[in-house]
């Protein structure tokens, strides 16, 4: 293809990786020799990861809404289970005024608790200690121990309910803190990721952006790259398909500036039929001569050391 491409379209469908055989070739081929169809590459694939990063509202999973559910008919039923030994205790405390005539000494002692917790007692409860004299019909007990018995059979099975419910909620609310602190990381990644989109809109939108293609060098690995750099704004930009390396290497991108050291900008282990690309932050300022990709021992090194692969003037 030593024609621009005669379809538009054919850029977008590039980046979304539907071009193949002859005809991908030959759009590579115009590629690396057009820097004006490179441009329109790099502005396609932009407008395609800023659909890709775009942030999904996140919608929290069935199985939280059925926690919060279990959790409120949990609460009902330990607000159940409450009333119920409360009545129980108002009840056992009445009966043992009504049956000591009203004397709290008396009382007390049927219910097994000291003259002051009684008194506690029908305040919290707003006991009338002269309405619960004699009944209409007093009569002695005539089974020793049933009052204690009877609070036993009714508030023992109470607190144990209430002890058991009380095990399910502090399980459910750990369950929802999990949850939510999964919701809470993933808001993060897409926080990071429309950042990152914004980045790359304000990198290709720059008139101070240069675009520069990395050529395949003799002997070497196939491939083709493009880098868009902005020496203003710092940033940094890579993306192209390249062969995978061989076994316990990787490659390594490398800006090369007019004065000073080689900086690193990244190490890829590429896949087949799978174009790589991220963005980065530079030193501004920085003035590249020129940008490689060197293949170097796996995990990659802090200054180059193997052969270029792919090299592009800036």
């Amino acid at each position: 293809m030593n024609a621009h491409p005669t379809r538009e379209e054919d850029f977008d469908l590039y980046a979304l990786g539907a071009l193949d055989g002859d005809e991908k070739l030959a759009f590579e081929s115009h590629l690396a020799e057009c820097q004006q169809c490179a441009r329109k590459l790099a502005e396609a694939r932009g407008r395609i990861a800023m659909l890709s990063l775009a942030a999904p509202r996140v919608e929290p999973s069935p199985a939280v809404k059925q926690r919060l559910m279990a959790q409120v008919r949990t609460e009902s039923i330990t607000r159940s289970v409450r009333n119920i030994a409360d009545n129980a205790r108002r009840n056992a405390i009445s009966d043992a005024l009504r049956k000591a005539n009203g004397s709290f000494e008396d009382a007390a002692a049927m219910l097994g608790i000291d003259h002051g917790a009684l008194l506690d007692l029908v305040q919290k409860y707003d006991l009338d200690p002269a309405s619960t004299g004699p009944p209409k019909n007093p009569r002695a007990n005539p089974f020793p121990g049933f009052l204690r018995r009877w609070r036993a059979a009714i508030l023992v099975p109470a607190f144990a309910a209430l002890a058991i419910a009380t095990a399910i909620l502090w399980q459910q609310d750990r369950n929802l803190d999990r949850q939510l602190a999964a919701l809470r990381t993933t808001a993060a990644q897409q926080h990071r990721q429309l950042d990152d989109a914004r980045h790359f809109a304000d990198l290709i939108g720059s008139s101070d952006t240069v675009i520069v293609a990395l050529a395949p060098q003799p002997g070497q690995p196939l491939g083709s790259a493009h880098v868009m750099y902005n020496t203003k704004m710092g940033m940094l930009m890579y993306d192209g398909e390249i062969a995978p390396a061989p076994s316990a290497k990787s490659y390594e991108l490398w800006v090369i500036p007019t004065d000073g050291k080689p900086i690193n900008a990244g190490v890829f282990n590429p896949v087949t039929g799978r174009a790589d690309h991220w963005m980065m932050k530079m030193p501004p300022g920085v003035e590249p001569k020129m940008f490689a990709v060197t293949l170097e021992p796996q995990g990659g090194m802090p200054r180059p050391t193997g052969p270029m692969v792919l090299i592009g003037h800036a």
